[in-house]
């Protein structure tokens, strides 16, 4: 199952190293090129609410693997684009598989594993995807020092081919009860709210469409949500059920981890920005020192099941949100005299925070879920995290066409020291929900228990 999450991090890391070849080759503002990335994520958010009700009435095996057949078609369109607007419609189609892959995977993994086993569980299952960003950078360097551009997308051909094949032969099909009716009306309204919602964070303050048209698409966007939310609480099966956010575990993985994830979405667009137009270094060089980050991260996987039962929960989010808000805003201080082993030191403890952190979160929202709302709850989770995603991104768009000012002025290492800090310190505002979680809030699934 994880070898979609592998083939969609590798995908994702590349394509941000690539961002300064492709405003090059598509000659267009590397700003501007954030579209390729939120492009991907708004079409899976759009679509990731249905992606629970689909797996509970095709099947989970049979829509994982078309969704990948889906993902592997539009990867080599994205490869054949000439234009911006090429890529970022291919991209969208990429997401469209993405919107199946990523929470129906980890529907079938959440759904068989049992409860003792589930943050051990999640934390193998997420080894792939931590391998991909580690992949990712050099292979793009690579990629892009002896080949064009479009064999970023080629890549994933193989790679997903691979995982078609495994998941035909070692995934069972696991039978799942009849959903009812689809929830047309619901999720009609809530795909109006997610796209002007990421909408209007992608437009703000960069001048591409004028004020009253983002202030209508923010009015609008509020009203959709609260129109959903009023929805949701009077059907008994809505496409999103905000019911689930009554339980602690599950609201603080939501909300916290949607705070989080601003700052995981804002680092791979600002990251490679910074070091290869701010410090004039090459894609190869600039995915060898990013590298450290996936080194990190991948040494943290083994050691996370245990970190969490000694300290439990609620200490392990509040102390790994402090130090990861921390380290998300330090690369705002690199600069070309920086020692480059201090550089990938920096990225190194990062990522394995950042690891640490995100077992705890993908495992506590699971915590006291009852079995039959699983496939809502993964539902819900992925929204949520798609979303924070994007605007993370278009924080850290925004934040440095602020620190650029007028005029477009070069993109000079200190233009990024706003961005860095500012992504940093929306990281750190988790914290806050974390420490009112219980004590022994997840005990049952592998926290420390409470006597």
């Amino acid at each position: 199952m994880a070898s979609a999450l592998f083939m969609e991090f590798v995908d994702s890391t590349a394509l941000s190293t690539a961002l300064p070849t492709l405003s090059v080759a598509f000659d267009t503002d590397p700003i501007h090129l954030k579209l390729a990335l939120t492009s991907y994520i708004l079409a899976l958010a759009v679509l990731a609410p249905a992606s629970g009700w689909v797996a509970d009435r095709f099947g989970p095996r049979r829509v994982f693997m078309l969704a990948m057949g889906v993902f592997l078609i539009a990867s080599v369109l994205c490869g054949f684009s000439r234009t911006l607007p090429q890529l970022v419609v291919f991209r969208t189609l990429q997401g469209l598989g993405g919107a199946l892959m990523t929470p129906v995977g980890r529907l079938i993994v959440v759904g068989s594993a049992p409860r003792d086993k589930l943050v051990s569980a999640l934390s193998w299952f997420t080894m792939p995807a931590l391998v991909g960003p580690l992949i990712g950078p050099p292979l793009a360097g690579l990629i892009l020092g002896v080949a064009d551009w479009p064999w970023i997308f080629f890549i994933n051909v193989p790679v997903g081919l691979l995982g078609m094949l495994a998941v035909s032969r070692y995934v069972p099909e696991l039978p799942q009860p009849h959903p009812g009716p689809f929830d047309w009306k619901g999720y009609a309204i809530a795909a109006v709210a997610i796209i002007l919602t990421i909408g209007a964070a992608e437009t703000l303050g960069v001048g591409l469409v004028p004020v009253h048209i983002q202030m209508g698409m923010a009015l609008v966007a509020v009203g959709a949500i609260a129109l959903y939310v009023a929805h949701a609480l009077r059907m008994k099966k809505p496409v999103l059920d905000l019911r689930l956010l009554k339980l602690s575990t599950f609201r603080a993985s939501t909300a916290g981890g949607g705070l989080v994830r601003m700052g995981l979405g804002a680092t791979p667009f600002l990251l490679p920005l910074m070091l290869q137009v701010g410090l004039g270094w090459g894609p190869f060089e600039a995915g060898m020192v990013t590298i450290g980050t996936g080194l990190g991260a991948m040494s943290c996987k083994p050691v996370a099941p245990w970190v969490i039962k000694r300290l439990g929960f609620r200490t392990t989010l509040v102390g790994s949100n402090l130090a990861a808000a921390v380290l998300t805003a330090l690369p705002a201080f690199f600069r070309n005299s920086t020692p480059i082993p201090l550089i990938v030191a920096t990225l190194m403890v990062s990522g394995f925070v950042r690891s640490l952190q995100f077992t705890a979160i993908n495992a506590v929202a699971y915590a006291d879920i009852p079995r039959e709302k699983m496939s809502q709850a993964s539902t819900v989770a992925v929204v949520t995290q798609q979303m924070a995603l994007s605007v993370g991104i278009s924080l850290g768009a925004l934040m440095l066409h602020l620190a650029r000012g007028s005029g477009d002025l070069p993109l000079t290492p200190d233009r990024f020291l706003l961005p860095f800090l500012a992504v940093g310190v929306v990281s750190s505002l988790a914290g806050p929900l974390f420490r009112r979680l219980p004590e022994d809030a997840g005990s049952r699934i592998g926290g420390r228990a409470v006597s």
